[in-house]
């Protein structure tokens, strides 16, 4: 979940910002805070009118599906199509969850070149599905 813009995140309870991936109590607090400070409201509102992008752009709807929803993917290696970066935002476009380390909650590892050989052999180790970068963008492939 997002807020999706500056001015929501500014105005957005503690509620609403824990409601955010990986945003617990006290993160909240504190962004709730800074916002509340009239100082750094006016630091945004300057950079604003300078011409500081305040939102991200949407996306294009049929570049985003819900494939990946629910499931959880760690990125090792390096890779000849796409960037790690590029990559990550595939995931999170498709509705997937970027996860940094390999877990029984991890439903696949996305493996490139010098991948990392604890990573591999903790995915072995607990049925983690080892895919490579063609298998991954056939999962996410229109129809």
């Amino acid at each position: 979940r997002s807020l999706g813009d500056i001015d929501s995140v500014m105005n957005a309870g503690v509620e609403a910002l824990t409601a955010i991936d990986d945003i617990g109590p006290r993160i909240a607090e504190s962004v709730q805070e800074y916002f509340n400070n009239p100082v750094n409201r006016d630091i945004i509102e300057r950079l604003r009118r300078a011409g500081v992008q305040m939102s991200i752009p949407k996306r294009d709807d049929a570049d985003s599906s819900d494939r990946l929803a629910g499931k959880s993917i760690v990125i090792s290696g390096t890779f000849s199509k796409h960037s790690r970066d590029e990559y990550k935002d595939m995931i999170e476009r498709h509705g997937g969850k970027n996860v940094s380390s390999i877990s029984k909650k991890t439903d696949y590892l996305l493996a490139g070149e010098n991948m990392g050989p604890a990573k591999l052999q903790k995915a072995t180790s607990l049925n983690i599905p080892i895919i490579d970068e063609d298998t991954f963008l056939k999962m996410i492939e229109n129809d």
